[in-house]
C-alpha cells in the first residue's frame, strides 16, 4: 500500500480520560516524548460523567477517617475479590493525588474554614468524596487537560486504534489505527504503551456510558495476548434516568443520595429500610424522621440505607419494580425535594437540576425523579501489576476502568476518580521505567498496517450484508435481557449462543459509502471489540456460580467461599481460542487482614 502516516514516541497513551491524562503527565515529567491518542475530542472523555466526587481519606469532615478505613471500605465493598495491594496503594495515595490536583488549579467545594469539603457516598463509612458540586469529573478533566497541554504533550484526537503490534520478542512496540474523519491509516511506534480506554457499557441497551465505551482497550489487550480478570463483575448504577426513553440510562449522580435524597416506591414508602440487615431495621418507627434518627443512633455509624453499596441498592430497586411497586416507567422515585430547599438543591446539584428540567420537564426542587438501574461500570478488566500497572504483555500498561483488580466484585462510588489519579500516575511511572534506556521502537511494518486496514475496511467492499446498526441493536437488547443485573445459567448459555451468531453476522456485514465521515463504518470497526468483550463477560458470568457484588446469579443466590478466593482469568491460547483459568488470590498480609475486622481507627 502507499505510504501511511507514521509517528514515533517513547510513550504512547491510548485514551485521554482521567487515567490517560495522568499517565501522560507522569511520563512527560520524566522527560520522555509522550503522546495521547483519543477516539473522540480532548476533554470529551467519559470521565466527565463521574459527577459526585473523588474518594480520598482527607479527614476534613470526619477527622477519624484515614487510609486504613478507606482500605477496609474498599475491600468490603468489593466482597474481598479485590487486589489487596491495589486497594492499599489507592487508599494511601489518594489524598496526595487530590491535593496535587488542587495545586494544579482544581476548584473544589470548601468547608467553612477553607478546606476541601467532602460528601457522603454509598459504602463509605465517612464523608470522603472531594467534589465540585455535581461536576467533579469535568473539573478533573479540565485541570489535567490544561496541565497536559501546558507541558507540551502531543495529542492525536479522533483517532481510532485497531490493533497493537508486537516485536518478535513479544514486546508491544506499535499501534495501527485510522483517522475517524478521513479513514486514512496511521501508525504509532513507541517503547511503551498505556491503555486507558475506559469501559464497555455501550454493549447494553441502557447505559450511563458515552458512545466511546465499546471495550476497545480490553479487546486490544486480549488480542495482544494479555490476561483479563473478573469480567463478569459489572456494576449497574442504581440511579439512571428512566424517562423519557431518549435519555433512559443517563446517570443520576449518587451525590443526590449523598446530599440526603431518598428512594421511594409507588406507595410513597421509603423502601430501602426493608433491604438492610434485620438488626438495623427501624420497624418501630412511626415516621420517616423517626426512622432517620433511629438509624443514625443505632446503625453503628453507618450511612442511611440509600447509601448502601451500589450493588445492594440496585438489586433493591429491581426487587421493588418486580413486586409491582415501581414508578410508571419501571423505576422508582428519588426524592430530594422533601429533604432540602430549592436554593440548596440548585447550588449543590446544578447539573442534575438542569438535566431533569431540560430533558424530562421535571423540577427536582419540587418533584421526585424517576430512576432505575443502568449499566454503569466494569470492575473486571486487564490484569495488571499493582505497583507498576504493567499488564502480562511486556511493554503494555493499563490504568483506569480498563484495568481490573482494585474494585473487586463491586466498586464504591467515588473510588473511580481517585483510581484514575492514583493508577494513572503509576501507569505513567511504569511505562517510563520500561521505556527509559530501551532502544527506539522500530516503525510499524507497512504490511501489518495494510493487513489491519484491509480487515477493517472489508464491510465497505461488500455489496450485500447486514447493517452494523442492526447488529449493534440486537447485541444491546440481548445483553440487557440475558446478561443484565440478574443472571441464570440458561440465559447465559442462550447469550453465548447468540453472541456466536452475532459474531458470524458481523463477519458478513456491509456498509455503504466510503471511509470519509462515515459513522456506519466507524461503528463497524467497534463491533469486533464489543462482541469479543461481551463474550468474555458472559463466559465469566457462567463460570462464577455464585452471587458476589455486581454479579448476581438467580440460580446461585449465595456466595461461595472457594470462588471468593479466585480471580477468573481469561486469555487467548496459542490457537486464538478463548480460555478461562481460575487464579487463586494472593494472601493478604496480616496487618491488612486485621483491618477488615476492625470497626474504627
Amino acid at each position: 500500500m502507499a505510504e501511511h502516516e507514521m509517528h514515533d514516541f517513547d510513550v504512547v497513551v491510548i485514551g485521554a480520560g482521567g487515567a490517560g491524562l495522568r499517565a501522560a503527565i507522569e511520563a512527560k515529567a520524566r522527560g520522555l516524548r509522550t503522546a495521547l491518542v483519543c477516539k473522540s475530542l480532548l476533554g470529551k472523555a467519559h470521565t466527565v460523567m463521574a459527577e459526585g466526587g473523588a474518594a480520598a481519606a482527607l479527614g476534613n469532615v470526619w477527622p477519624e477517617d484515614n487510609w486504613r478505613v478507606h482500605f477496609r471500605d474498599t475491600m468490603r465493598g468489593g466482597k474481598l475479590l479485590n487486589n489487596w495491594r491495589m486497594a492499599e496503594l489507592h487508599a494511601q495515595e489518594a489524598p496526595d493525588r487530590i491535593y496535587e490536583l488542587e495545586a494544579w488549579g482544581a476548584l473544589f467545594d470548601r468547608t467553612k474554614d477553607g478546606r476541601i469539603l467532602q460528601r457522603d457516598f454509598g459504602g463509605h463509612r465517612y464523608a470522603r468524596l472531594a467534589h465540585v458540586g455535581d461536576r467533579t469529573g469535568l473539573e478533573l478533566i479540565r485541570t489535567l487537560q490544561q496541565r497536559a497541554v501546558t507541558m507540551g504533550i502531543e495529542v492525536f484526537m479522533e483517532c481510532k486504534i485497531l490493533r497493537l503490534v508486537k516485536r518478535a520478542d513479544g514486546v508491544v512496540s506499535g499501534a495501527v489505527g485510522y483517522w475517524r474523519a478521513t479513514g486514512e491509516p496511521v501508525s504509532f511506534s513507541a517503547r511503551a504503551f498505556v491503555l486507558a480506554t475506559g469501559g464497555i457499557g455501550r454493549s447494553w441497551k441502557y447505559s450511563t456510558n458515552s458512545w466511546e465505551s465499546t471495550g476497545d482497550g480490553h479487546a486490544l489487550a486480549l488480542w495482544a495476548g494479555a490476561d483479563l480478570i473478573d469480567m463478569e463483575c459489572m456494576q449497574f448504577h442504581p440511579t439512571g434516568m428512566v424517562w423519557p426513553l431518549s435519555v433512559r440510562g443517563l446517570l443520576v449522580t449518587e451525590g443526590v443520595r449523598g446530599d440526603g435524597g431518598v428512594l421511594r416506591n409507588s406507595e410513597g414508602r421509603r423502601f430501602m429500610f426493608d433491604y438492610i440487615p434485620a438488626m438495623f431495621e427501624a420497624e418501630t418507627a412511626d415516621s420517616e424522621a423517626e426512622a432517620d434518627r433511629w438509624y443514625e443512633d443505632h446503625a453503628n455509624n453507618r450511612r442511611p440505607p440509600e447509601l448502601l453499596p451500589r450493588d445492594e441498592v440496585a438489586r433493591s430497586i429491581n426487587a421493588e419494580v418486580k413486586a409491582g411497586r415501581g414508578s410508571p416507567h419501571d423505576g422508582v422515585y428519588l426524592d430530594i425535594a422533601s429533604r432540602h430547599d430549592a436554593e440548596y438543591i440548585r447550588r449543590r446539584l446544578p447539573s442534575m437540576y438542569h438535566q431533569f428540567m431540560e430533558l424530562a420537564g421535571v423540577d427536582i426542587t419540587t418533584d421526585p425523579m424517576e430512576v432505575g438501574p443502568t449499566c454503569h461500570y466494569i470492575m473486571g478488566g486487564i490484569r495488571v501489576d499493582a505497583d507498576s500497572a504493567a499488564t502480562t504483555v511486556p511493554g503494555l500498561f493499563a490504568a483506569g476502568e480498563v484495568a481490573g483488580g482494585l474494585h473487586g466484585a463491586n466498586r464504591l462510588g467515588g473510588n473511580s476518580l481517585s483510581d484514575l489519579l492514583v493508577f494513572g500516575r503509576r501507569a505513567g511511572m511504569g511505562a517510563a521505567d520500561f521505556a527509559e534506556g530501551r532502544p527506539t521502537a522500530p516503525d510499524v511494518d507497512a504490511g501489518e498496517v495494510q493487513r489491519v486496514m484491509a480487515e477493517a475496511t472489508a464491510p465497505l467492499r461488500r455489496k450485500e450484508g447486514e447493517s452494523p446498526y442492526d447488529i449493534q441493536h440486537d447485541l444491546q437488547e440481548m445483553m440487557h435481557r440475558l446478561v443484565g443485573i440478574i443472571r441464570s445459567e440458561s440465559e447465559l448459555l442462550e447469550a453465548l449462543g447468540k453472541l456466536n451468531t452475532l459474531t458470524e453476522r458481523t463477519a458478513a456485514m456491509a456498509v455503504s459509502g466510503g471511509v470519509v465521515y462515515n459513522p456506519g463504518w466507524n461503528l463497524a470497526t467497534d463491533l469486533p471489540s464489543m462482541l469479543a468483550v461481551s463474550t468474555i463477560v458472559a463466559k465469566g458470568a457462567l463460570e462464577r456460580r455464585e452471587s458476589r457484588g455486581g454479579h448476581t446469579r438467580e440460580d446461585y443466590p449465595g456466595s461461595d467461599t472457594d470462588l471468593g478466593g479466585v480471580n477468573l482469568v481469561q486469555r487467548l491460547d496459542e490457537h486464538g481460542e478463548l480460555v478461562l483459568v481460575p487464579a487463586t488470590l494472593p494472601p493478604m498480609p496480616a496487618h491488612l487482614a486485621a483491618l477488615l475486622s476492625e470497626e474504627a481507627q
